[in-house]
């Protein structure tokens, strides 16, 4: 999405990371400007400049402008940045030159809508697959965000890459099939059973096992002696 915004950027002659580490003590970061069939052209920027593009609605697919003294105004979108992986501070940005007359492939964030009836009703769970989709399409005509309404999603029903909506030059690029977002079973609500109760219960019965052959004896106790066993009498002569 293109917006008038426009940062200024000093030329930078000096490289390495001693020269990068001064640039930042100033308050400015390290950029590259490439792109459009023109020469790389080193620079430097405001992080709090970049920042809030970064952290606007449109975010990173913002189309703003670059004014570099010397060589003038250009459109750029910052297309790859780097941040310290203890403070979180930006420390260095890549930005792209735009030609407004060429599609781009940009990957749009997708917002969801509603509250999907296999949540609501029947207990589910819904979670994204996929919160970017990538699309071609010309600069001005890239979506801040694509909306899709989930409230018609049962479980095991889910919304795919084709579902979306587009609009003027937008062309998909991700596969069609590409799920985004569906509505999944919980697996506690598959195992419950209802409980058995009342008569229900009571006609519930392990099935007996028939009863064959000699009558099982009965063990004696520990230190008890097992009672003698009856002899025939002897008949007399």
């Amino acid at each position: 999405m293109r917006k008038d915004i426009t940062i200024t950027a000093d030329a930078r002659e000096m490289r390495g990371k001693n020269a990068a580490r001064r640039l930042r003590v100033e308050g400015k970061i390290p950029a590259v400007l490439y792109g459009a069939g023109k020469d790389s052209v080193a620079v430097t920027v405001s992080p709090k400049e970049v920042n809030k593009i970064l952290h606007t609605g449109s975010g990173h697919n913002t189309i703003f402008n670059l004014d570099v003294p010397g060589q003038g105004s250009t459109p750029v979108m910052v297309v790859d940045w780097l941040h310290h992986p203890i403070k979180d501070t930006l420390m260095h940005i890549d930005m792209l030159r735009i030609d407004l007359t060429k599609a781009l492939r940009v990957k749009v964030p997708i917002h969801a809508t509603g509250e999907p009836e296999g949540v609501k009703i029947h207990g589910g769970h819904f979670e994204f697959v996929f919160r970017e989709i990538e699309f071609e399409c010309l600069p001005d005509e890239i979506p801040e965000h694509i909306t899709v309404d989930i409230s018609a999603l049962l479980i095991g029903q889910s919304i795919r890459a084709q579902d979306l909506a587009v609009s003027g030059s937008m062309k998909l690029v991700s596969p069609a099939d590409t799920v985004v977002c569906h509505v999944v079973a919980l697996r506690d609500s598959l195992a419950e059973a209802a409980p058995v109760e009342g008569e229900a219960a009571a006609a519930v019965k392990e099935p007996e096992v028939a009863k064959k052959g000699k009558k099982e004896e009965a063990v004696p106790a520990a230190g008890e002696k097992k009672p003698a066993e009856k002899k025939p009498a002897e008949k007399k002569k």
